[in-house]
């Protein structure tokens, strides 16, 4: 189900959608879309995606493709706010070749992306099913009933990108241990069975140095076994180079502990998005049965006498129409929970329920400063960032150190005969120093690639600090906002049922026809459809403040 509102506020005019916009919802949108670019080319519309719950690939298309002729996208979200970010990203990085070509071609590509998608989601479910790809195993027999806490468990176990995040920082550490092994000593043991011939002749420059002297000699054999051993002594370089490993090392595991942090936010916001599906069939069905009341209700007045027939078909028209409403709540709960699963990485075949509902809990409004605070203490991204730093700081004195003389010893105890019944022990041992004199400025050049890293790294990190500030001050502001819209529909259901009640109790008593009674039934849709969507902001800007704060693991996963 998708709901669409326009409206103009301070000369501005404004496209509101509601629901999910995926299948062929895309479309309804992109009809309307086009209508009112048509009717008005030079104005400014302002797209606000803050009620679209889920947002397919063809929705994508679309969205850009509104980007594309001046409409302005703003969501809310982690999910949604991602996907306009990337819109925009995109068409920032695409050229001014071809623009004044895009209008015109622009529905042509849409429709032709959108159907095949479809297509290639058709031939893949074929593919998977008549080929090697089909499920193997038995399927699941009993329902999956999931908590919240439950499934942010679930998915920090089975999720895709979480356990790729873990394998990475794995890899670090290995790296880390490789840099280390540069510092400590190697030994290894050889042996070896060789038969040698020498040409004297040509160690004497081809003439022989006195008559009688042999051209050759061999070929005789030479046998050899016993360990080598090298170390360095002294070199800051290696030592640089193991701390910057360190750090990167660090960088990783904050990496991968930021990408727990967001897939918990992914799973938190598709389960308070499922909860909000569920509850909209919940209402669905509350609202076909009291209009299947006033439907018979108005059917047994016309029976009495008391009541008219267009009372009556006005009451079923209402029914059917919300039957209607039921169904497309229905498929948009189950589209919702294989979502949900999707995320989980369960078995496709799984059923799974959810075991909370959507509710309102009261919390305290936390202060900005302290939030700033706590964010650039505990927000993953700025730590990783801050060993970053650190890495290459340690790489810029590495670099700088290879100008220092670097001291190494190597030795080897060999057995050396002519076989291994006739071997006699041997050794040799050196130390040795080295120190660079020319390097064709590449020792230079290195350092200033390190330091221009650093810089680099500089910037990122004061643009890190502003957007941590800004996405807890709109955390904030939403979580606020949110807190308020949840009291404002709470009275709006209160004031609505009794507005239901006041029109039943006239139509019964035949002061009113029906028409009150319809009109009431559309004001208790209405505001049991702000109820539910307030309910899923509030609680969506909990998770996102949690997620800007850094603490999505230790208020979600318990």
């Amino acid at each position: 189900m998708l709901r669409i509102t326009t409206e103009k506020r301070r000369g501005k005019n404004f496209l509101s959608v509601e629901g999910r916009l995926a299948g062929p919802w895309v479309a309804a949108l992109e009809q309307c879309w086009r209508e009112l670019h048509a009717a008005s080319p030079r104005e400014k519309f302002n797209v606000n995606l803050c009620g679209v719950s889920f947002i397919d690939a063809s929705g994508k298309v679309l969205l850009k493709e509104i980007y594309r002729q001046g409409g302005q996208l703003s969501a809310e979200g982690c999910l949604n706010q991602a996907i306009v970010q990337e819109i925009v990203a995109q068409e920032k990085k695409e050229g001014s070749a071809g623009a004044k070509e895009r209008p015109k071609r622009s529905h042509i590509i849409f429709y032709t992306i959108f159907f095949s998608l479809l297509a290639g989601a058709t031939g893949a479910h074929a593919e998977t099913m008549n080929g090697q790809g089909a499920l193997s195993g038995n399927a699941p027999t009993q329902v999956l009933r999931l908590t919240l806490d439950q499934a942010v468990g679930l998915a920090l176990k089975q999720n895709t990108t979480a356990q790729i995040a873990i394998l990475q920082a794995a890899q670090s550490e290995q790296d880390k241990n490789i840099a280390r092994a540069d510092l400590l000593p190697q030994a290894n043991a050889t042996i070896s069975d060789e038969a040698q011939k020498v040409n004297l002749l040509a160690e004497f420059g081809g003439r022989s140095p006195f008559p009688g002297f042999p051209k050759t000699i061999g070929p005789y054999q030479v046998f050899s076994a016993g360990p080598s051993i090298s170390a360095p002594v002294f070199d800051l370089t290696l030592w640089r180079r193991y701390q910057a490993a360190q750090s990167a090392m660090d960088s990783s595991r904050a990496n991968s502990l930021s990408t727990r942090e967001q897939v918990i936010l992914l799973v938190v916001s598709q389960y308070i998005g499922t909860l909000r599906a569920v509850a909209n069939v919940e209402a669905s069905q509350s609202r076909v049965s009291l209009a299947q009341a006033l439907y018979d209700q108005a059917a047994d007045l016309q029976k009495e006498g008391v009541g008219t027939g267009i009372d009556t078909l006005r009451a079923n028209v209402e029914l059917q129409n919300e039957k209607q409403r039921l169904i497309e709540a229905e498929a948009d709960r189950e589209t919702s929970l294989f979502a949900l699963s999707r995320l989980l990485n369960l078995d496709p075949r799984q059923t799974i329920e959810l075991g909370d509902s959507l509710s309102f809990f009261e919390t305290p409004q936390p202060e900005a400063e302290p939030s700033i605070e706590l964010a650039l203490a505990e927000r993953q991204e700025w730590k990783s960032l801050e060993s970053q730093i650190r890495a290459a700081e340690y790489e810029k004195k590495a670099s700088q150190d290879l100008r220092l003389p670097s001291l190494r010893f190597d030795g080897d105890l060999l057995y050396v005969g002519t076989s291994g019944n006739t071997t006699l022990p041997t050794y040799t041992y050196q130390a040795s120093v080295n120190m660079p004199l020319f390097t064709g400025g590449r020792i230079h050049a290195e350092v200033v690639r390190a330091d221009l890293e650093i810089r680099r790294l500089g910037q990122q990190k004061e643009d890190l600090r502003n957007q941590i500030a800004l996405d807890v001050k709109t955390a904030l502001l939403n979580l606020q906002s949110a807190r308020n819209e949840v009291q404002v529909a709470n009275l709006g259901v209160q004031l609505s049922k009794e507005e239901v009640d006041q029109a039943r109790d006239r139509f019964k008593a035949g002061v009113a026809n029906n028409i009150e009674v319809i009109q009431a039934q559309d004001s208790l849709a209405r505001a049991n459809d702000n109820q539910i969507a307030a309910l899923y902001r509030f609680n969506q800007a909990r998770a996102d403040l949690a997620r800007s704060v850094g603490q999505m693991e230790k208020v979600y996963a318990k």
